[in-house]
């Protein structure tokens, strides 16, 4: 669709009130599995826009079902609420020379408020969506061990009825149209340790875990699409003089085909199994799951694409550059529904402390989102 004079005017007018609001919710805390002060504060922007039936779901995603009946089919548009970052307390927010400097501002508070100026648009004109429900989203754990917890229950919730999935993530210039599916695993080693000097030759699970990692990066990736691994944190011991009793480490692997995630899973349970035969008390818990995607309708996957990228180069002039990631498409994807992630804003750093945001982008990833939202309802 191409929005009208009107809907633009209204996007200009409202510019200093989209800022503010981003000023606002950017320093509100929300690490993964603790959303609930974000998800609170949208909740009640939500409501006095004057939007409807809004609600939180058992996983804190905030919820605007809008021409949503019992059994028709629904288009989702969601943008995330939490942030990588773990703080508690508000997180820190600088602006100088056009850039608003926070955590998390790109990724994903500035797509969440391109998302909540579009709804604010809807409900003051008491708009319908046509064909289908529409389900505009804040949704919760897409960052880490968020394990994807939100676009789960919401594909969950309505199993069966998606039938496009659109998440606004990150920058403008990237899209994403690739699930990759990845597996987290805590890992950790206990052995009898003792003292360094009394006890030396007893096993130390610092040691040990060692000799998994380096057997861990021994491997020889599978052929097939691009598969990585990483060893990400490490923990464990007692002080400089003691064997360490007990040390753990988190591991993940990634792919973007379903059967380079299973050769990696097998490696790693051959790998546990062979230290195990050797003695050695080691625990394996999964702490994350994202799955690979399967075949989807390529004319519907195209028609997506191809919105978002008239939409993205008639604000801001620039291709979507589409490839494979690991976001909230993840769980559509992997039960074929037409789905996309893409950006409505520019700036760099994200997963950084020194993440900033290009403030006149703002402006343009609204009209970004505006288009792709309102393609349901004209």
């Amino acid at each position: 669709m191409h929005l009208s004079k009107e809907i633009l005017n209204y996007i200009e007018s409202h510019n200093q009130e989209a800022i503010d609001l981003l000023i606002e919710l950017a320093q509100i805390p929300a690490p993964s599995n603790h959303e609930e002060k974000r998800a609170t504060f949208c909740k009640d922007w939500f409501k006095t826009q004057g939007c409807k039936n809004v609600y939180i779901d058992e996983a804190l995603n905030v919820i605007w079902p809008i021409g949503v009946t019992d059994d028709n089919p629904v288009a989702v548009i969601m943008a995330h609420s939490d942030v990588v970052f773990p703080d508690t307390t508000p997180l820190p927010l600088a602006i100088a020379e056009g850039k608003i400097h926070c955590p998390g501002i790109i990724d994903d508070t500035a797509n969440a408020v391109a998302l909540m100026m579009a709804a604010k648009y809807i409900a003051q004109n008491n708009l319908l969506p046509k064909g289908m429900g529409v389900l505009l989203v804040v949704n919760s754990g897409e960052e880490g061990l968020g394990n994807l917890k939100g676009s789960r229950q919401i594909v969950k919730d309505f199993e069966g009825r998606i039938k496009e999935f659109i998440s606004f993530d990150d920058k403008n210039s990237h899209g994403v149209n690739t699930a990759v599916g990845s597996k987290r695993y805590e890992i950790e080693v206990t052995t009898e340790g003792g003292h360094s000097f009394n006890d030396f030759g007893n096993r130390n699970s610092i040691a040990q875990l060692a000799s998994i990692i380096n057997k861990l990066y021994d491997v020889t990736l599978p052929p097939k699409g691009k598969t990585t691994y990483n060893v990400g944190l490490i923990s464990g011991g007692t002080s400089v003089n003691t064997i360490a009793q007990q040390a753990k480490m988190l591991f993940e692997f990634r792919s973007d085909e379903r059967d380079s995630l299973a050769y990696m899973e097998s490696y790693l349970q051959s790998v546990i199994s062979d230290f195990r035969e050797k003695g050695l008390n080691i625990s394996v818990n999964l702490v994350g799951d994202r799955p690979c995607g399967i075949e989807i309708e390529h004319t519907k996957q195209q028609a997506l694409e191809s919105r978002a990228q008239d939409a993205n180069k008639k604000y801001y002039d620039t291709a979507i550059d589409f490839g494979p990631g690991s976001t909230d498409c993840n769980i559509p994807l992997s039960f074929g529904i037409p789905s996309i992630c893409i950006g409505c804003c520019y700036g760099q750093g994200a997963h950084t402390r020194e993440e900033w945001m290009d403030i006149d982008s703002l402006d343009g990833g609204i009209k970004v989102a505006f288009e792709m939202i309102l393609h349901y309802f004209y």
